[in-house]
């Protein structure tokens, strides 16, 4: 096995991470940040109010990128089963 290959697949398994994560840690953050300006604003300091607003709109993200999620990682994975017989040639 070829330590430039697994350097490679390493890396595109770190993208493909990336790419994944990157919708609902943004929407997570986005809501956070909502939440906690409107929690300034009004002073209320309740840690079960930031709660329900991320969970909704996590359930929302999940609905509109999960098939797009699972079609990066299902390509990612079988770009890896296609590369296990040169792996070991």
């Amino acid at each position: 096995m070829d330590t430039a290959a697994v350097v490679d697949i390493a890396r595109e398994a770190l993208w493909v991470t990336l790419l994944v994560s990157a919708p609902l840690l943004g929407v997570a953050l986005v809501i956070g940040l909502l939440v906690g300006v409107v929690q300034a604003a009004t002073s209320i300091n309740e840690a079960t109010l930031s709660f329900i607003p991320k969970l909704i709109a996590m359930a929302l993200a999940i609905v509109i990128f999960g098939n797009w999620q699972l079609s990066v990682l299902e390509d990612f994975i079988r770009a890896v089963f296609h590369r296990i017989p040169a792996l070991f040639s």
